[in-house]
């Protein structure tokens, strides 16, 4: 026999049930069996939502418990296999199973047509004119209203075939009526009003197929003693894993123009889960794992999931697609600090936070939004320190023997992308507050004006990002690149000789504001840089992990940069990783207004 321990339950469903009954209730009240009711819904206290579009939902109430038992609810969750949990609240009671099922339910609704409007009646005297042959006037007559025959659910489950599944009864589509003469039957489409004596009852109970949820509660008794709970009340709580709850941030940067910005963050959360009225919402910065996400509980039954799927397609239909979802998004440092800026610290009225192993959370209270709906709230706000500078990147040039090989609509691409370069100017934020800023889209404003819209990456407490402004069409830059010498027969790759090509390069900038500025240059290179002046810093780079193998999704524009096009456009001959690898050089420079400086370097590589 089964022994549940009843106080073995999951620590988000132990706190103290508020009995609410009359509030979770709701109408329209059904009936399952003979008078078990069963819940509208048990209202949710507390999601925690990923931006990946998976939520975490608890939901506790008060439930009705019947003679045997049992309590049932109507709502039915489609939840990550592995991640449904049950149990119960009260001191002393426990949860012996949970049975999701198809089943009849009693459901009262409003009758609407005028068979309804009859079979809600039973009993009732009125007066009742039929459409009269032609020709002929009509001729009101008295009648009462006699319950129509109906099959009943068991008489139909016994004629159907074994595992046909519970069937519902089906009423006869007759009017019948008592009359002095006797009991008149006649279809519908005959009678052409009716008169009651009384007002008609409005509501009609009909039964209809549900997929509901039955929890089995037990007493714990003495020892290991058990035995069901009796009829009453008894608090229970659900919590699972389901998709179809996110929330998209955005920041907004304000800056002053001497070093510190404001910093805003708000959240958009899109419900097409369930209703939520006025609950904890807590907003999870981090990337989560659910290693079955993919796979539905059974728990749900294959027809919930079914309408989940097609009602909540977040890789496909949704237009947000995972766009903004931490396992897209880059979550790797970046920056000149190696990662992005952390979120600031909350005001007071904004959202709290706490961290939680690899995971950052903020919390909301007194969320309410209806499935279906989208909400903007303000999450937090807070100052970080940041400096203005401006940033060059030159970008991998592949040799002119690959350019060679695109065609016109490909050259035309990768043109456009190695189009004059320009110095960008970025701020660089650094972070002083205790959460993350997550990836999300950034606002940059100053004296209420708009500069630009960038994009903030996840980031630690500590670390800095980079968040561009605007081109900066004030600092003039000029490359000239040059092959300056060719050594040939310099390798051998099995009978074929490569020659030894050393090349020298200058970036000219010039400074055309009214004021001073610092300029980071990145100069990425193919092969081996043999010098750079006015300090510049040289870096060998990995090409297996930098250059995703010359062949997969770096663009053009280099590696990490995307674009439309790819290094997949170039026929890299086999040997060229082998002798050839990748190079960086930064510079940090400091032009004064008027000034004018250039950068000058040398590098080689080897090839035909």
């Amino acid at each position: 026999m089964l022994r549940p321990d009843p106080t073995d339950v999951p620590w988000a469903l132990r706190p103290a049930v508020v009995h609410l009954v009359g509030l979770f209730l709701l109408v329209p009240l059904v009936t399952r069996g003979a008078d078990l009711p069963v819940q509208a819904v048990l209202p949710v206290r507390e999601v925690s939502v990923f931006k990946d579009g998976h939520a975490f939902v608890v939901h506790r109430g008060s439930v009705a418990v019947d003679a045997k038992g049992s309590a049932v609810l109507r709502h039915l969750p489609a939840p990550v296999m592995g991640t449904f949990w049950a149990g119960a609240t009260d001191e002393g009671v426990g949860l012996a199973a949970v049975t999701a099922s198809q089943g009849r339910v009693r459901v009262e609704r409003t009758a609407l047509s005028l068979k309804e409007l009859v079979d809600a009646n039973p009993g009732a005297e009125l007066l009742v004119t039929e459409v009269p042959p032609a020709n002929r006037d009509p001729v009101p007559y008295e009648a009462t209203i006699l319950p129509a025959p109906m099959q009943s659910s068991e008489e139909l489950e016994s004629l159907a075939p074994p595992g046909d599944g519970p069937k519902l009864p089906v009423a006869s589509d007759l009017v019948f009526l008592r009359t002095d003469a006797g009991t008149r039957v006649l279809p519908l489409s005959r009678i052409q009003d009716l008169t009651f004596r009384a007002g008609p009852a409005a509501k009609l109970g009909r039964e209809e197929l549900r997929s509901t949820l039955t929890l089995s509660m037990i007493r714990r008794g003495a020892g290991d003693g058990v035995a069901p709970l009796e009829a009453g009340e008894a608090g229970v709580g659900l919590m699972y894993v389901q998709r179809g709850l996110r929330w998209i941030p955005s920041y907004r940067v304000e800056l002053d123009g001497k070093g510190q910005a404001r910093v805003w963050l708000q959240a958009t959360l899109v419900n097409d889960l369930v209703d939520l009225d006025d609950v904890t919402c807590n907003l999870v910065v981090g990337v989560p794992t659910f290693a079955l996400q993919g796979s539905a509980d059974p728990i749900g039954l294959e027809q919930a999931a079914a309408r989940l799927a097609q009602a909540v397609d977040l890789g496909n239909g949704n237009r947000f697609g995972n766009f903004y979802a931490n396992s897209m998004m880059s979550q790797v440092a970046g920056g000149a600090g190696g990662g992005a800026a952390p979120a600031p610290e909350a005001d007071a009225g904004g959202a709290t936070g706490e961290k939680t192993e690899d995971l950052y959370v903020f919390r909301l209270e007194h969320v309410s939004l209806k499935k279906g709906e989208r909400m903007v709230m303000p999450v937090s706000v807070g100052s970080l320190p940041y400096r203005d500078f401006f940033k060059l990147e030159i970008p991998l040039t592949p040799p002119p023997e690959f350019v060679q090989q695109l065609d016109p609509r490909q050259g035309a691409e990768f043109a456009r992308l190695m189009a004059a370069p320009k110095a960008v100017h970025t701020i660089r934020l650094s972070n002083t507050g205790k959460a993350p800023l997550t990836t999300a889209p950034a606002l940059v404003m100053r004296d209420g004006r708009v500069l630009a819209q960038g994009m903030l990456s996840y980031t630690s407490p500590g670390a800095e990002v980079d968040l561009a402004v605007t081109t900066a069409v004030d600092i003039r830059v000029t490359k000239e690149e040059r092959e300056s010498r060719r050594v040939p027969n310099a390798q051998n790759w099995n009978g074929e000789q490569l020659a030894r090509l050393e090349l020298t390069g200058g970036l000219t900038l010039k400074n055309l504001r009214g004021q001073p500025v610092d300029i980071e240059v990145v100069r990425h290179v193919f092969g081996a840089v043999e010098s750079a002046d006015h300090d510049g810093v040289i870096e060998r780079v990995n090409v297996l992990e930098d250059l995703s193998l010359l062949g997969q999704t770096a663009g053009p524009a280099g590696p990490g940069r995307g674009g439309s096009g790819g290094f997949g456009w170039f026929n890299w001959p086999p040997w060229w990783r082998q002798f050839n690898g990748a190079a960086r050089i930064r510079w940090q420079v400091r032009l004064e207004p008027g000034a004018e400086t250039t950068l000058g370097y040398a590098w080689s590589y080897f090839g035909r």
